[in-house]
């Protein structure tokens, strides 16, 4: 498309009006669509828009709550979903889940009447649905911290039974050897501690020779030496194997989650460019309040007739200058 003149959009400041408005945008979506914002001459398009913007508005002003509460940036997450072998972890698997989420809440907020009155913000979710299989999946498997659940499979629910048991055991163990070492008064202030995943007791450096046991280190000074007792040495490598096992497991679950979700990767992409889309409209609704824009009459041919218009940066600069005008010091 051909501007008369070629440097009305840089005389107009056109470049300083988007970037008004990404500044309105929470996430890198609706920034970036902001950024690469350009005339449009198509009539259905730029109406569509204008509505979209209008109703938003409305809803900005009558307090009316509309659920885009969680914008996120998610394009790394999709695109690890969509990359067969990829594996998401916990933390990464709740932000997906807050998506779904919000698509539900959208879904839900569309009632019969809803779909009526606004009917241009309505668009955005056209083509699509929402599929709630995707927040059972996780729920299947996560809990509310992105922890795998002990319910995520029977193997898992053994393993971590087996460590309960074993972390038991190592504790009671460790309290009287505690108790033995204090009376002896060999122990130093901090007691016990854990070096290389092992539980370890920290004794007086001239003690170190009395007690038997695997030394894993000292501490700055010298005077301290932290020694894996002889009684624990076979407890603290069953619960170290067992920790191994778990670990392997969760991540065998988190690799068929994640292969189970990856079938609705463009679905959920889908999701993300929707919660995109409403986060840019608010942006234009917000920087419309700011700016008094008013929704005009759009018509398809070369005319424009504009009633007390001005420019937007200027009426920023000048509601600036008001404010400024009016305030005040306090001379005391």
């Amino acid at each position: 498309m051909k501007l008369f003149p070629e440097m009305a959009p840089v005389q107009l400041e056109f470049n300083k009006i988007k970037d008004l408005l990404a500044g309105y945008c929470q996430a890198e979506y609706a920034r970036e669509k902001a950024s690469q914002l350009r005339i449009h001459t198509r009539k259905d398009f730029v109406e569509t828009e204008l509505r979209q913007s209008h109703e938003y508005r409305q809803l900005i002003a009558n307090s009316i709550y509309f659920p885009n509460d969680h914008v996120l940036n998610l394009s790394r997450e999709l695109k690890l979903l969509s990359i067969p072998g990829a594996v998401l972890s916990g933390d990464e698997f709740l932000q997906l889940r807050k998506l779904a989420e919000s698509i539900e809440k959208i879904f839900r907020w569309f009632d019969a009447e809803r779909r009526l009155v606004y009917s241009g913000l309505l668009k955005i979710i056209d083509g699509t649905y929402y599929e709630k299989v995707i927040i059972e999946l996780i729920d299947d498997v996560l809990d509310e911290y992105g922890q795998v659940k002990d319910s995520a499979s029977e193997a898992l629910r053994n393993i971590r039974m087996n460590l309960y048991r074993k972390r038991n055991e190592l504790r009671k163990a460790f309290e009287k050897i505690i108790s033995k070492l204090n009376k002896a008064g060999y122990l130093a202030d901090i007691e016990e501690s854990f070096m290389s995943g092992r539980r370890v007791v920290a004794i007086f450096a001239e003690q170190k020779r009395t007690v038997k046991g695997i030394l894993h280190g000292e501490s700055d000074s010298r005077k301290t030496v932290f020694i894996e007792p002889e009684e624990t040495i076979e407890l603290n490598n069953q619960v170290h194997e067992l920790e191994n096992e778990e670990k392997k497991e969760v991540y065998r679950i988190l690799r068929e989650l994640t292969g189970k979700l990856s079938l609705y990767s463009s679905l959920l992409f889908t999701y993300y460019n929707i919660v995109g889309e409403y986060d840019f409209i608010r942006a234009k609704a917000k920087l419309a309040t700011e700016i008094r824009g008013e929704y005009p009459v759009i018509h398809d041919k070369a005319t424009v007739h504009l009633v007390e218009a001005y420019h937007p940066l200027l009426y920023l600069y000048n509601q600036r200058q008001k404010a400024n005008d009016t305030c005040f010091c306090n001379p005391w």
